[in-house]
C-alpha cells in the first residue's frame, strides 16, 4: 500500500509462520506458553534481586538488569506475533514497524554489551578475589549498567536514522514475524549502500567488540582457574561462570549468524527459526540457566516467597 503521494508505503505485512490452521494453533499455544513463562521467570528474578539485601552485589545487580531487559525484549516481538495468529492479519504501520525495529535493535545491542560487562565482572571476581570489592564497587557497577543501556539505545538511534531515510515504494511483504533490518533493506527502492555500511560498522562495534571482551575475559579466567592447585577449587571457580558462558554461546552464535551478513539473510525461511532462538528461546532459558544452578538465588527466592506466604497478618482485636 502506498500513501497519497504514491511514493511511500504506509504499512508492511509480516508473513510470520504461514501454515495450516491446526499447525497455526499449535504455534500459538507454543509461543503463548513461552511468553507467559518468560514473563513469570524474569519478573520473579527482578523482584527477588530487588527485595533481597544479600543479593545487592554487582553479579546479581547485572542479572537483575538482564532479566529486566529480557522482559522488555519478549514484549517487543511476541505480542504482535500472537495477535497475528489470532486475527490472521500481519499488517503493521510504517511508524509501528520502525518503532518495533528501534526497540529491538536497542535491546539486542544492550544485551551484547551487558553480557560483556558480566564477563568482566566474573573476571574481576575470579582473577582478583581479594581486591574485587574495591575493583567493582556499586558505583562502578551502576555506571557500567548505564553505559550498556545508553550505548544500545544510541546505536539503535543511529541505525534507524539511516534506515528510516530510505524509500519504500513496494512491495511491502516482509518474510519475517517482526520488523528487522535485513528484510527492510531488501524492500527499499532507494540506494541502501550507506545504510548497510552503517549497519555493518555498528555490528562490529556493538557485537564483535563485546564478544572480544567476553573471549578475553574468559581466557584470563581459564588461566587463573588452571593455576588453582585442587580440583575442587577449580570446579568451584568455574561453576560460577558456566551459566553466563552458556548464555553467551547461545546468544552470540545466533546473533552473529543472523547479522554478520545483513544483505540477503532472509531469503530462506530457516533464518526465522534462528531469530526465534535469540528472541524467544534465549529470554526463556536465561532465568533457568542462571538461577537453577545458583543456590544463593534459589534460597533468596524461597525466603521471599515463603516469607510473604507465612507473614502473620494483623488481626483486629
Amino acid at each position: 500500500m502506498r500513501n497519497r503521494s504514491g511514493s511511500h508505503v504506509e504499512e508492511f505485512v509480516l508473513v510470520g509462520f504461514p501454515s495450516s490452521p491446526p499447525f497455526q494453533l499449535l504455534l500459538f499455544v507454543f509461543f503463548f506458553t513461552i511468553y507467559l513463562l518468560t514473563l513469570l521467570e524474569n519478573i520473579l528474578i527482578v523482584s527477588t534481586v530487588w527485595l533481597t539485601p544479600s543479593l545487592h552485589r554487582p553479579m546479581y545487580f547485572f542479572l537483575g538488569h538482564l532479566s529486566f531487559l529480557e522482559l522488555w525484549y519478549i514484549n517487543v516481538t511476541i505480542p504482535r506475533l500472537l495477535g497475528a495468529f489470532l486475527t490472521q492479519d500481519g499488517r503493521v504501520s510504517y511508524v509501528g514497524c520502525m518503532t518495533q525495529l528501534y526497540f529491538f535493535i536497542a535491546l539486542a545491542c544492550t544485551e551484547c554489551v551487558l553480557l560483556a560487562v558480566m564477563a568482566y565482572d566474573r573476571y574481576q571476581a575470579i582473577c582478583e578475589p581479594l581486591r574485587y570489592p574495591n575493583l567493582m564497587p556499586p558505583s562502578l557497577a551502576t555506571r557500567l549498567a548505564a553505559a550498556s543501556w545508553g550505548s544500545g539505545f544510541f546505536s539503535s538511534m543511529m541505525k534507524l536514522l539511516f534506515i528510516s531515510r530510505l524509500s519504500y515504494c513496494g512491495p511491502n511483504i516482509i518474510n519475517h514475524f517482526f520488523c528487522d533490518i535485513s528484510p527492510l533493506l531488501n524492500l527499499t527502492c532507494s540506494d541502501r549502500e550507506q545504510a548497510e555500511l552503517v549497519d555493518f560498522l555498528l555490528v562490529l562495534v556493538m557485537i564483535l567488540l563485546p564478544l572480544v571482551a567476553v573471549v578475553s575475559s574468559y581466557a584470563a579466567i581459564i588461566v587463573a582457574i588452571l593455576r588453582i592447585p585442587t580440583a575442587q577449587g577449580r570446579h568451584k571457580a568455574f561453576s560460577t561462570c558456566t551459566s553466563h558462558l552458556a548464555v553467551v554461546v547461545i546468544y552470540y552464535s545466533s546473533t552473529l549468524f543472523t547479522y554478520a551478513r545483513p544483505r540477503a539473510m532472509y531469503t530462506f525461511n530457516y533464518n526465522k527459526i534462528i531469530s526465534v532462538l535469540y528472541t524467544v528461546i534465549v529470554p526463556f532459558l536465561n532465568p533457568a540457566i542462571y538461577c537453577l544452578r545458583n543456590k544463593e538465588v534459589k534460597d533468596a527466592f524461597k525466603k521471599t516467597m515463603l516469607g510473604r506466604c507465612h507473614h502473620p497478618r494483623d488481626v483486629p482485636d
